[in-house]
């Protein structure tokens, strides 16, 4: 089994040998300046050209503007390879990214946190054969923080600013500074890569990376999996009934078709908060949909009141489709997963299964300790709650690692995990 770090972090920050100046360096500008950016079809077959003729990994991310925006589409992808620099593509007035797909088809890529990238870089028709994800990798080397800043810092003594992560990025022009901050976040992403690959090698940790790497190809996100995103609203608990539920269907839909409209962020037409309110009381005249109920911020509080003045005929029409709504046209209640039931739950409904469980945890707790990574990546939660749950009959070193690989997990988890899962439900 694989040690782990056992104090590494104390003696040496790259976890790989070499010695780190203990003062860090703050990184504020591009080694090669602030890139143009690329935003014409010349432009973008020169950056295609350059990128070509570079060699090694090729460093990869994007901005979104997330909270202003519909959707969650890149409106900047920063590239970054050896001998070729920094390339800063616009896709807004760049439709065809044809030849930028294909000449990234080939060497791996380096992301971090590559599950928040992979879903918008896929609408425009890019998507990494192979990858690196350093925020992963992170996970598993047991880095205390995992951030690209912190990581930077660990590996090679660098910090980073991100004073400009949460900004509108479909704002244009895109300011000088926040071309300088996009650059950074991909300059020295490769140098990371590898100092992490080299810390993983000699944790032992390497193969299960590229495990974890290999599966992030095919990633999809839960969102564009769910044939009812509407049941995600914060706050449905409040809902009283099928008809409070059909008026939060039906509000939701309403908002989204104005959100898409619009190009904003849903909650930029209305706050969540104010859907469900509304749902719940039904008002039936626009003298009633203000609600006495006030948002938590006051930001979401004015948002709150002119979405409901600019678009009250749309709330109050909502609302009716859903009142006169034939009882057998309702929603259903939601339906009730195929997993275990809340945890909370378990030492009334299956005391055996709850000290499985907690036998579990302990056991998993204290390999987390041993190898160095966080629990939730040795296995997810929900994976050993199916498992404990209902255990495969009979249950044999066998039987649960098929048990497991029947629910993704990867094999370096299944050799890690699977004997401790045998001991909660077979104890000695």
């Amino acid at each position: 089994m694989t040690a782990g770090r056992q104090g590494a972090a104390d003696t040496d920050r790259t976890g790989s040998g070499t010695d780190v100046d203990s003062d860090f360096h703050a990184l504020d500008e591009p080694s090669d300046g602030v890139p143009d950016v690329v935003d014409t079809p010349e432009g973008l077959a020169r950056a295609v050209g350059s990128l070509t003729a570079g060699t090694g990994p090729v460093a990869v991310d994007a901005e979104r503007a997330s909270g202003y925006r519909y959707g969650q589409k890149a409106y900047l992808v920063q590239v970054r390879r050896e001998g070729s620099g920094t390339w800063l593509v616009d896709p807004v007035p760049l439709p065809d990214l044809a030849p930028l797909a294909d000449v990234l088809s080939g060497p791996e890529w380096v992301l971090h946190a590559a599950t928040q990238d992979i879903p918008c870089l896929d609408e425009l028709g890019l998507r990494p054969a192979e990858l690196f994800d350093t925020e992963l990798g992170a996970r598993l080397a047991g880095l205390p923080r995992v951030g690209l800043s912190a990581s930077l810092e660990y590996y090679l003594g660098v910090t980073l600013a991100k004073e400009h992560s949460a900004v509108d990025w479909s704002t244009r022009p895109l300011p000088e500074p926040w071309l300088r901050y996009a650059a950074l976040d991909v300059e020295l992403l490769v140098q990371l890569r590898d100092r992490m690959e080299r810390d993983l090698e000699e944790q032992g940790k390497l193969g299960w990376a590229r495990q974890e790497f290999a599966a992030l190809c095919e990633f999809v996100p839960q969102r564009d999996r769910d044939p009812e995103p509407w049941r995600r609203t914060t706050g449905t608990q409040r809902l009283r009934n099928r008809r409070n539920t059909a008026a939060l269907r039906e509000l939701w839909l309403a908002r989204d078709q104005i959100a898409r409209d619009r190009d904003v962020a849903p909650g930029r037409v209305l706050p969540d908060g104010t859907l469900v309110d509304l749902a719940t009381r039904l008002p039936r005249h626009a003298s009633a949909l203000a609600s006495d109920k006030p948002e938590r911020s006051h930001s979401r509080q004015r948002r709150a009141e002119q979405g409901i003045l600019r678009y009250q005929r749309t709330w109050l029409a909502a609302i009716r489709r859903a009142v006169e709504l034939p009882e057998e046209e309702l929603p259903a209640p939601p339906a009730r997963g195929d997993g275990p039931p809340p945890v909370r739950a378990w030492a009334d409904r299956d005391p055996e299964a709850a000290e499985r469980l907690t036998a579990a945890r302990a056991a998993l707790a204290r390999l987390s300790e041993e190898v160095d990574v966080p629990v939730e990546n040795l296995m997810t939660p929900d994976t050993v709650r199916r498992v404990l749950w209902r255990p495969p009959t009979p249950p044999t070193a066998g039987s649960i690692e098929d048990a497991l690989a029947e629910l993704g997990a990867r094999p370096w988890q299944r050799e890690l995990v699977g004997p401790v899962l045998l001991a909660a439900i077979r104890p000695a």
